[in-house]
């Protein structure tokens, strides 16, 4: 018995051998329908989106993605006057805003930022992350690294052919974790990304090397085992919105609490907790002043979310979490920086206040 055991279990595991193999070799491109639960989200996103099935570390994936075309404004022709034949320009590159959320959002969550990039003439591409939101979640199956959600993200981009840099100009804009993983983005490919947009990125200081203690992957499982909508609302009260709440920042807890209880609950939570840990052992702090693109630093200077706070000593405590000291520092570091501060936003400024934010978003990418 012990041997028929072996040999199904030998048998199951080529066959899931097999199955990855194909899927690593073939990536496609699914356009729906889809069902309304999703990898564990039920969540109704107001864009149509796409399926990016892949292959990474022997699993086959799907990374949810929403891909908007650049709104052109109609213009009005007139018979000319006059012809003048003149030698023709070259076509400007397309502009490609790539959004990267945070551990505590989707990709849906930059709708209003998509929308104003879409009117400026922005090809607008957000990808839910391997473990969050529409996307698959592998839960212990899966090594986390920002170097791999980075090579996820590319290998999207390559299969909508917008790796060369020569035809495409990418602005990558990164919130929260997306800012971490924007910045290991640009690092690796630096060619590619003309523009970098960080928006209170987490990861601006070295969380374990200022004292926060480095806790068992067993310890962050449990904590994000009793995550619900109270726990949500309380932390993003608290850190995001200074105190206020309000239906918009409402729409979000709930979208996220629906996943923590949702089919995929177990995967999501194991794969969070191996996000908190990525985050705390995988700094980019070392690496800003090798970022070449062209960046903007967006920062809530209310902000006081660090990995880690809540389980410090008082004394450590104390020093985390500061952005209205780590933004000024962290553009000091980076080569090509501008700093733009908001001294009344907290975490989430382009959901706090999305006019603030986008007018200044779209002077600065007009510089």
């Amino acid at each position: 018995m012990l041997f028929l055991a072996l040999i199904l279990a030998a048998s199951a595991v080529a066959a899931i051998a097999s199955q990855s193999k194909t899927a690593t070799n073939n990536t496609t491109i699914d356009n729906g329908p889809f069902p309304t639960d999703l990898n564990g989200s039920n969540f109704t996103y107001p864009h149509p989106f796409q399926l990016f099935h892949f292959g990474s570390q022997d699993l086959p994936l799907e990374m949810a993605f929403i891909d908007l075309p650049p709104i052109v404004a109609p213009t009005t022709t007139t018979k000319p006057q006059h012809v003048r034949y003149t030698r023709k320009k070259p076509n400007p590159k397309p502009k490609i805003a790539l959004l990267l959320h945070g551990k505590n959002f989707c990709s849906i969550t930059w709708f209003t930022t998509a929308a104003t990039l879409q009117k400026a003439g922005y090809r607008v591409i957000i990808p839910d992350q391997i473990g969050f939101c529409k996307s698959s979640k592998p839960g212990t199956l899966y090594q986390y690294s920002l170097h791999q959600l980075a090579l996820n993200t590319y290998s999207l981009l390559s299969a909508l052919d917008l790796t060369d840099p020569r035809n495409n100009d990418i602005t990558v804009v990164g919130h929260s974790l997306g800012g971490m993983l924007a910045t290991r983005f640009s690092l690796l490919y630096p060619d590619l990304v003309a523009s970098l947009v960080l928006v209170n990125p987490i990861g601006l200081e070295p969380y374990l090397e200022l004292g926060v203690p480095y806790p068992d992957l067993s310890v962050t499982l449990k904590t994000e085992q009793t995550s619900n909508y109270m726990s949500i609302k309380g932390y993003e009260q608290s850190t995001y919105y200074l105190g206020a709440w309000a239906p918009e920042y409402n729409v979000w807890a709930m979208m996220l609490a629906q996943i923590y209880a949702g089919t995929e609950a177990q995967n999501f939570v194991e794969g969070q907790a191996r996000v908190v840990d990525m985050v705390l052992t995988q700094p980019v702090f070392y690496e800003f002043p090798r970022v070449r693109s062209k960046t903007l630093l967006m920062v809530g200077t209310k902000d006081t979310t660090a990995i880690g706070k809540q389980w410090s000593p008082p004394d450590v405590k104390e020093k985390l979490g500061r952005y209205e000291l780590i933004g000024k520092e962290t553009a000091n570091r980076m080569p090509n920086c501008t700093l733009v501060e908001f001294e009344d936003l907290g975490h989430a400024p382009q959901i706090q206040a999305p006019d603030r934010f986008h007018a200044a978003l779209l002077q600065w990418l007009r510089t």
